[in-house]
């Protein structure tokens, strides 16, 4: 393609990514609105988290094989394999972070749960269905896989070594977090790839039935989370210059490097692009959940989830941008 075209093709996809982070940003701030005017409670919130994470991200993933889906078995063993070597990429890279940011000891296990979890089902799933369309979803479903392996093992073993509870209390909350790892969202990332390697075809009532509730995901999650923003102190969290930095390496560095590494080691646009999201995405709520569960910092994680999913309205876009996807 000539330089021109390139450039052009740049352009739009940059302006693609902006409009769709800032739809993402809007809708936010219409749950911080609505928390604010006691149209959403906590009890609210809690509900449609329900619904997102039961309901429609499943639906969501579904609708990665009811469409006209082009993906070879050979590209989904691709994408397992690049899903697997980024997180071994993460858990290295989590290694580090907490020391070029100067954490204090109490707090390292934390970062590293952060740096290695991100929003992926909230915001990932629904910038990638945006971005590259349901075919994309199917990729973006391994992904998915050794996420929640990933959290209810290492994240668990993290955050208790955070706590000080010692090795008897990471064992237990292992044991503990067996059935976890084997989610509602994992399971329709399953059915998915099955159906998809299976060649199942569904009517068209159930494949509208499926594409109406995926729909809702990004508004209802969006929703949410910026429910929870009401009631953070901003004051507080913009003025950690420890976090500044931390969203700095965990939104622009990781995510150019990542993806660069990725770029090294296959030519496939998609699997690229939905690596690119994956780690591009702000740190994920349920490091929060896990830091109140296990003895980390719920008050740091929870600020940080918040500070890392404003900042990512600008900064998946410069990503973008940075990487030419």
């Amino acid at each position: 393609m000539p330089e021109g075209a390139d450039r052009i093709d740049s352009e739009v996809w940059l302006m693609v990514a902006l409009q769709q982070m800032l739809v993402l940003f809007i809708i936010m701030m219409i749950g911080f609105i609505a928390y604010k005017k006691n149209i959403i409670t906590d009890e609210t919130s809690k509900k449609l988290s329900a619904i997102v994470v039961n309901i429609s991200n499943p639906a969501l993933i579904l609708s990665s094989v009811t469409g006209n889906a082009t993906v070879t078995g050979a590209e989904l063993v691709e994408t397992m394999f690049v899903a697997i070597g980024m997180y071994v990429f993460l858990i290295a890279v989590a290694a580090l972070v907490p020391v070029i940011i100067k954490a204090p000891a109490r707090d390292r296990g934390t970062y590293r749960v952060m740096t290695i979890f991100g929003n992926v089902g909230f915001m990932g799933f629904p910038i990638i269905s945006s971005l590259y369309g349901g075919g994309a979803l199917l990729y973006a479903s391994l992904f998915l896989l050794p996420y929640n392996i990933l959290i209810y093992t290492y994240g668990v073993w993290e955050m208790c070594k955070s706590s000080g509870e010692g090795s008897g209390a990471v064992k237990k909350s292992g044991r503990e977090s067996i059935k976890q790892i084997f989610n509602i969202g994992v399971i329709f990332c399953i059915i998915a790839v099955v159906v998809y390697a299976l060649g199942i075809k569904f009517p068209a009532w159930v494949n509208t039935t499926v594409s109406m509730l995926s729909s809702t995901t990004a508004p209802l999650s969006m929703m949410v989370i910026g429910a929870s923003f009401a009631t953070m102190n901003f004051k507080k969290v913009f003025l950690n210059v420890r976090t500044w930095v931390f969203s700095a390496l965990r939104l622009l560095v990781i995510p150019v490097l990542g993806t660069f590494l990725v770029s090294l080691v296959t030519d496939n646009p998609s699997i690229i692009g939905v690596t690119m999201v994956m780690l591009g995405v702000p740190v994920g709520s349920m490091t929060a959940m896990l830091a109140q569960e296990y003895g980390g910092d719920y008050a740091l994680s929870s600020e940080t989830v918040a500070m890392t999913t404003l900042l990512s309205v600008v900064t998946f876009p410069i990503v973008s941008m940075v990487m030419h996807i």
